[in-house]
């Protein structure tokens, strides 16, 4: 159908009348003005994409309306401009689709329609390991040894950019993905199939908000989600509230970077915004680079919201320029966006748009800080640090607690290592990691550290040899700037020498640390630490043998290394004592704010950054070598341990089946508050006494050749066992922390995976029971395709963290919420009933239902699917049957 909004299409110059934009200004709707920067982004992909089928004109009525809407629970669709996959989410993904090609064949359909529509890039950052350190040529060893382990997945990927249209592949070694989104891949603004339009982005990992920085709205969705849209359909999302969060002020000149964003992620944390998206207004924009901005909107599913958008300016268009785009496509970006009304003067009050809710940060209250030691939510002020860590080792077993006998308080460990003695304690810093694109895409910290480096070096202090100290960049374009600036030598000096482009430390792929140091940590059970730039510090995910890990900027992670312990008060202690016997405070190296932007004016040009693109997807050799196979459809080879055709469209026929109540489900699970998806899906390595480790020695592997979870998540065998495998799993059922579970008609402990597998051959359904913000932290899709292979129905949970509940519909996985007030406690379940969970025949959106127990007591629960399209998947058994059958017709 043509497009109702054709009215408003216009060319941007009149001299290329092929070029052509809808130009909002042109709806004459005084409500346009009006609504938050964001929702305009949602209001022209309507008007653009309205066809009366998927996008219709009452859904842009709607947008428009957003200001009396956004309290309705109005459903909306939103097609994105284009798809961003990194490889642990991205290896699904194209295993799903080229399992969908062989379901759609044998339904008697053609294969090469299931093919990406919509533009998806994936860039390969999450496989590298940080097993060398502290060497010349620790980046080489671990570039080659990411290619022995992962050589089968990287040629399978390699098949699928050449067997799917529209996807293109950014090789291993090129940088993080969202840093190489912010520095190559985002456009600003489209221009496409003749149109102009702004560009949009989800991503496959929940930190795709970073690019939200740079004025792209970007959100990170479950892998299931992301699939669908790659396959030409519309997110269904429920409009959004939007918070302003308006900033003023000046920082002041100690503070970075990264201590505004844990400020800001701690007050929003407090505020509430899950689900609505953060939109930032105010004065104090303006004294933000866009990698500030990017910094504090990477951090946004740390506060729970959807996205936490900065409107572009005239500063997002300087970095442009900055970053080597074309200047010719800058100048079009820029009268563009003018156009539309979708350029912004921070300083210009009377653009300030209608919000849900205003909060206001003062940046000049800011004050240097980190977070942990379990969630990234939990700032601690630096001055705290020692106070808040030794009150965290006495406390109850918890998110700030470790539950450490006062007697026990003080124990010190010796032990030796390359010949020389050394002790460590509770707090001893055990991993100092500069990693992860929180930080890594921000000079202004790097360059902070490298100048802090510089003046430790000078001063005579060191780093004790068995830390185990790393360099992660974001991109090559760091390693450039840190190496012309003079500041690399320093780094590596200290320990902190380039070990790879890729997530690292901060995604769990941290590599081994030395055995006598993990045999120091054993022996009197010692709370170590772990300090990294990252984003993510759940339990169990950065480290095994680190139970507590604090967020850090840059240039505190190299301070924390040098004192070698989290018990010290910056203020009244020194870092150390060099060769001379004189003092070294942490005032005394800490560089200003003005050094800092000297450097950087001088060394962060566009030359760099043309330099290193230019060449990315061809620089890697051993990725250039590799052979991949060439047929549309894949040939999948029963003997790899990587790669395997999931099991979800066995069976699967055009006809939909009738959704069947649940009857007399067992508990799997029992879950208090904050089970995150590295709880039930991690990603980090794979622990010998494991069901996965089993499998994989079954299949003739070692255990040098486990790799991690995050790399193997092409194989279903593998994902399905790995399910609910953190060591730090803390199950109701059982009195230690640990991945085991109760089989309920045998009374045996078990393994979670074994436990399942023995309910199924029974036949018995399963459930899972949660609290508060069930499956927070990472948008994994195997946290729900992998309950869904343990056969699990259904999950009753007090809250979701969005993209988690998404997926778990998207894998036909009913998510219940107790109904308000109401909990396991309330309601007196303790888990060792059986539930027959009521699905009506006509289902309706966040409808309740009705659950029996075994004992006789019944109550009801609201059924989360949100929408009409969620349901849509739910009678389809999920999305991707959904998109099958839709195919194959």
């Amino acid at each position: 159908m043509s497009n109702p909004f054709a009215r408003i299409v216009e060319p941007l110059d009149p001299k290329q009348p092929l070029k052509k934009f809808f130009n909002l200004s042109k709806l004459e709707d005084v409500r346009y003005a009006r609504l938050p920067f964001s929702i305009r982004i949602l209001l022209e992909a309507a008007i653009r994409n309205c066809d009366e089928f998927l996008v219709k004109k009452g859904d842009v009525e709607n947008i428009l309306n957003w200001k009396v809407m956004q309290h309705k629970n109005v459903e909306v669709p939103f097609k994105p401009a284009r798809v961003i996959l990194q490889d642990f989410t991205g290896v699904p993904a194209v295993v799903d689709f080229a399992a969908m090609r062989d379901a759609v064949k044998k339904l008697g359909g053609d294969p090469e329609k299931i093919n990406p529509i919509c533009p998806a890039d994936l860039v390969i950052d999450h496989s590298i390991q940080v097993d060398f350190n502290r060497q010349p040529d620790s980046l080489q060893k671990n570039q080659d040894l990411e290619f022995e382990r992962n050589k089968e997945r990287f040629e399978f990927l390699k098949w699928g950019s050449q067997a799917f249209k529209n996807l293109r592949i950014i090789p291993p070694g090129s940088g993080i993905i969202h840093q190489v989104n912010l520095e190559y891949l985002a456009r600003v603004v489209m221009d496409q199939d003749g149109y102009y339009y702004p560009d949009s982005v989800v991503g496959t990992d929940s930190h795709t908000t970073m690019i939200d920085g740079l004025g792209v709205l970007g959100w990170g969705v479950g892998g299931i989600e992301a699939e669908a849209v790659m396959l030409g359909q519309p997110i269904s999302m429920v409009l959004p509230e939007v918070v302003g969060y308006k900033l003023i002020g000046n920082p002041q000149p100690l503070v970075t970077s990264t201590d505004i964003v844990l400020t800001i992620t701690k007050h929003l944390r407090q505020v509430g915004v899950v689900g609505r998206f953060v939109e930032f207004f105010g004065p104090g924009v303006a004294q933000l680079s866009i990698a500030d901005r990017a910094t504090i909107a990477n951090m946004c599913p740390e506060y729970g919201a959807t996205a936490a958008y900065f409107p572009v300016d005239d500063i997002s268009i300087g970095y442009l320029i900055q970053t080597g785009r074309n200047e010719e496509k800058v100048i079009c970006t820029k009268r563009y966006l003018e156009a539309v009304g979708m350029l912004r003067d921070f300083k210009n009050s009377s653009q300030d748009p209608d919000f849900t809710q205003v909060v206001e940060l003062d940046l000049h209250t800011v004050v240097p800080c980190c977070s942990g030691p379990k969630r990234p939510q939990d700032k601690v002020a630096v001055s705290d640090m020692k106070k808040d860590f030794e009150t965290c080792l006495g406390a109850k077993q918890g998110f700030k607690g470790f539950q450490i006998a006062p007697d026990q308080h003080n124990s010190i460990v010796k032990f030796n290592f390359e010949g020389h003695d050394f002790e460590l304690a509770h707090g001893s810093v055990v991993i100092a990691a500069i990693t992860s694109c929180t930080n890594t895409s921000n000079p202004s910290v790097m360059l902070g550290a490298g100048l802090l480096a510089k003046k430790a070096v000078e001063a005579g202090l060191t780093v004790k040899p068995y830390i185990k100290t790393s360099l992660s960049p974001g991109s090559g374009v760091v390693t450039y700037y840190l190496r012309e600036s003079g500041v690399m030598h320093y780094l590596s000096q200290l320990g902190f020498d380039v070990v790879g482009y890729g997530c690292m430390t901060c995604i769990g792929n941290s590599g081994p640390l030395p055995e006598s140091v993990v045999e120091a940590i054993t022996q009197r059970d010692l709370v170590a630490v772990g300090v990294l730039s990252g984003n993510r510090n759940f339990e169990g995910r950065v480290h095994p043998n680190t139970r507590a890990n604090y967020l850090a900027s840059p240039p505190l992670v190299i301070a924390y290394a040098i004192a070698g312990t989290i018990r010290i008060d910056f203020e009244k202690e020194p870092l150390g004592i060099n060769a001379s016997g004189k003092k070294i405070f942490l005032k005394d190296i800490w560089p200003t704010r003005n050094e800092i932007q000297a450097v950087e004016r001088q060394f962060v040009i566009p030359g760099m950054f043309k330099e290193v693109y230019e060449k990315i997807e061809t620089v890697n050799k051993a990725w250039n070598a590799l052979d991949a196979p060439s047929d549309k459809l894949y040939t999948w080879n029963p003997k790899s341990t990587y790669i395997k055709s999931p099991p979800f469209f066995d069976g699967l026929t055009l006809a939909l089946q009738t959704p069947k109540t649940i009857e007399d489900a067992y508990v799997l699970l029992s879950f208090g508050d904050s089970v995150t998806t590295d709880h039930i899906s991690p990603a980090g390595n794979i622990a010998r006494n494991s069901p996965a480790a089993r499998y994989l020695t079954s299949r003739g592997l070692t255990p040098r050749e486990f790799n991690s979870y995050g790399s193997r998540r092409g194989n279903d065998a593998v994902m399905a066992r790995g399910t609910f495998a953190n060591i730090r799993l803390v199950n109701k059922f059982i009195d230690k922390q640990g991945p085991q579970t109760i089989h309920f008609p045998s009374g045996e402990i078990l393994d979670v995976f074994d436990a399942a597998e023995r309910y199924k051959q029974a036949g018995h359904p399963l459930i899972v029971l949660a609290g508060k913000e069930y499956g927070a932290g990472s948008s994994r899709d195997w946290a729900a395709k992998g309950p869904f292979l343990l056969g699990v129905k259904a999950v009753l949970a007090e809250s979701y963290e969005r993209i988690h509940r998404s997926n778990l519909v998207g894998m036909g996985v009913i998510p219940l919420q107790y109904l308000p007030g109401e909990d396991a406690g309330t309601l007196g379940l303790t888990g060792r009933e059986r539930y027959t969970i009521i699905i009506p025949e006509k289902l309706k959106p966040q409808m309740n239902v009705q659950i029996k127990l075994s004992t006789g007591k019944t109550f009801h629960a609201i059924m989360r699917f949100d929408t009409d399209v969620e349901l849509t998947y739910f009678h389809n058994g999920g999305i991707l049957n959904y998109m099958i059958r839709k195919m194959a017709s």
